[in-house]
């Protein structure tokens, strides 16, 4: 069995083991009528660990799962549904599983000051091979003296950068603070050199029909460049890491933890 495939399912290998498997998890899903919301319920219903209580569109209320009982609540939705009804969730000592981008670091102090009772995993993004991108970019990073970042999203993203690329952006500013300044004197269209990230690091943002979700980071340093990509071209390749959240918050102590390296130990 490949490590993805131990990672979202429990350990199926022996009988022994299947005896041995804690109740089942109650999970619910809030942003249930988006792509990944649907996407989500879908993966919770098919998985033999997980049971789906509770799920809810933009006009839920969070209420609604502590009522069911739920054990976690996985969010799909936009930012200022997580600034509502989180709180509800971390009063009720429910746990949390957030993949909503645009949340910025005031957000993340709201969600550490209200999870005291149980545990909130924040991930920018939950494909397995977006997490690895991020921490062999951080690897790359002090090796180079130069690098930028270029998210590509399809056209209904409204927001930019992606969270997953400034989550990469500030692995690799920590690996390496200090990079070459940018040599650019003037812009003939403002903006053509993108957003300025951590350490300075360029962020560029595509939007555009056709694409789901894609990142690749360029480093490059004399006489080399050395390029890392990551491509998303099904929602079905968000669900193991989502899963993996899922199962793994419940046993966690009351706190927030920022991405889903630290969860999956890269």
């Amino acid at each position: 069995m490949d490590r993805i495939r131990g990672l979202a399912a429990a350990d199926d290998a022996a009988p022994a083991a299947r005896a041995r498997r804690p109740a089942m998890i109650k999970l619910g899903v809030c942003g249930a009528t988006g792509r990944m919301g649907v996407a989500a319920c879908r993966a919770i219903e098919a998985d033999p660990d997980t049971e789906l209580l509770a799920a809810i569109g933009s006009s839920g209320s969070a209420e609604e799962f502590v009522e069911a009982g739920v054990d976690a609540v996985v969010d799909f939705t936009v930012a200022e549904a997580v600034r509502e009804n989180h709180p509800v969730l971390s009063a009720a000592g429910v746990h949390a599983v957030i993949g909503t981008s645009g949340l910025g670091a005031a957000d993340l102090d709201a969600l550490r000051a209200g999870f005291v009772r149980s545990h909130c995993i924040v991930a920018p993004n939950f494909a397995l091979s977006a997490v690895l991108m991020a921490r062999f970019a951080a690897l790359a990073a002090p090796f180079f003296d130069t690098a930028e970042v270029i998210e590509m999203h399809h056209e209904r993203k409204t927001d930019a950068p992606s969270g997953t690329a400034l989550a990469t952006a500030e692995a690799m500013a920590e690996a390496s603070p200090e990079w070459m300044p940018d040599p650019t004197a003037s812009e003939t269209l403002a903006g053509a050199r993108g957003g300025r990230g951590p350490a300075g690091i360029p962020i560029h943002s595509v939007r555009l029909k056709g694409l789901v979700a894609h990142q690749q980071v360029m480093l490059g340093g004399a006489g080399e460049t050395l390029t890392i990509r990551q491509d998303t071209i099904d929602r079905s390749a968000f669900m193991p890491g989502m899963l993996v959240a899922a199962k793994r918050v419940v046993a966690m102590a009351p706190g927030v933890t920022v991405g889903l390296a630290e969860v999956l130990g890269i």
